[in-house]
Order: C-alpha cells, then sequence, then structure tokens
C-alpha cells in the first residue's frame, strides 16, 4: 500500500487568546492520498483554516505530527519548513495576496523567483496563464484585474512550481457563481493530473466539486 501524501497522527493546535488558551484543533488524524481532491468543510471558527495552515506547514501543531510524504514536517527547523513551502506546497487564499506592483505574469513567476533567484521557467508561467485564460492580460497589475481574475492569478502562482500538495482556504469566497466555478474546475484539473488538493469551504456547491469531504466541528474532524 502506497503512503499518502499528507497524514496528520493526533494533532493539537492551541493558541493563546489574552492568557486564555484557546483549542482550534483537538486530537485530529487524517490521510489524504496523492491525487485526492479534498473539501474540508463545518462552521466558521470550527479550525478548518488551522488545519490548511499545519498541513501546509505555515503552522506548527502544538501536540501531534504531521507528515508529508516521508518529510516529518512537525520535527523540522524553521529553515527546512520555508524549504518545504517553496518546493512541495502552494497555497491559494480567500483574498488573494498578489504584489500590487508587479504584473500577472511576474506575481504567477515569483514562486520561481524565490525557489531559483530568477524568474525561470517563463514557458510554465505562459503555459498557467492560458490555462486560467489571462495570458492577454500577462502586463496588468493587480489593480487593472476583476475579483475572478486575481484569484485565477493566485491560482497560477500557486502551481508554477509543481507542488504536490496545494492548500486553498475558501477559494470561492470572494467571487461570483460564475468565476467561482472556474476556479473549482481547475483545482478538479489538477487533482486529476495527481496533485492533491485540499480545500476549505463553507460552501455545499463547491465542496460538490471534491472527490471527499471531511467535516470539522469545533476543532474535531467528525467520522464518517
Amino acid at each position: 500500500m502506497s503512503v499518502p501524501l499528507v497524514r496528520l497522527f493526533g494533532v493539537t493546535k492551541i493558541y493563546d487568546s489574552g492568557g486564555e488558551p484557546v483549542m482550534a484543533v483537538r486530537d485530529a488524524s487524517l490521510d489524504v492520498g496523492f491525487g485526492d481532491f479534498v473539501a474540508l468543510t463545518g462552521p466558521s471558527g470550527c479550525g478548518k483554516s488551522t488545519i490548511l495552515h499545519i498541513m501546509g506547514a505555515m503552522d506548527r501543531p502544538t501536540r501531534g505530527e504531521v507528515w508529508i510524504g516521508e518529510t516529518p514536517v512537525h520535527a523540522l527547523s524553521e529553515e527546512a519548513l520555508t524549504e518545504v513551502r517553496r518546493t512541495k506546497v502552494g497555497f491559494v487564499f480567500q483574498f488573494f495576496h498578489l504584489l500590487p506592483t508587479m504584473t500577472v505574469e511576474e506575481n504567477v513567476a515569483l514562486p520561481l523567483l524565490l525557489a531559483h533567484g530568477s524568474m525561470a521557467d517563463g514557458a510554465r508561467v505562459l503555459e498557467l496563464l492560458d490555462a486560467v485564460g489571462l495570458r492577454p492580460r500577462r502586463h496588468a497589475k493587480p489593480s487593472q484585474l476583476s475579483g475572478g481574475e486575481m484569484q485565477r492569478v493566485a491560482l497560477a502562482r500557486a502551481v508554477v512550481h509543481r507542488p504536490a500538495l496545494v492548500v486553498a482556504d475558501e477559494p470561492t469566497g470572494n467571487l461570483d457563481s460564475e468565476n467561482g466555478e472556474g476556479v473549482l474546475g481547475l483545482l478538479s484539473r489538477l487533482s486529476g493530473e495527481g496533485t492533491t488538493v485540499v480545500m476549505a469551504t463553507h460552501s455545499e456547491a463547491a465542496a460538490a466539486w471534491a472527490g471527499r469531504r471531511v467535516r470539522m466541528r469545533d476543532g474535531k474532524l467528525l467520522p464518517g
């Protein structure tokens, strides 16, 4: 049996809120396979974003283990965590986080710059801009784009370095239905091509695109 791409074992995350401990995630265990498209659902504040941040090496668990393939993410140094984020994970957020002084093309190429020190693999950037329908807008700045266009740029940027895992936090939350479906279609296509996608959403319509749904409540992953 092959090893899952992402494994969580007994993950708990506790934050300090004004001196009071807040348990955001409680004893969560989950396996996600290569090429899976998983929707993490539940009400606001249930711990979905925290789980994504822990999976994507953006945050450490207070207790428990996190593995990406054979890499023990929970045991890595800060420098090694940065390398995991640069090479293994792509991030798609609700609020895009594009750099306003960069063009569409430069924003998409940014992970390549961070990883290699140059805007390498321009063909890959143009390929993705074609995939999201934005090659004609490649010289535009984010301020000249619609919300749907900005999210498509963010998605292209998230996968330009060919990550094994894409984590998407409410990626359609600020989009109309047409643009939302476009983004979900691209995530589904990535999954079909072998990329593992884990998406947090409170939208039933968005969750329906995933091949698997995992529900959360009060920081706990629910069975079934």
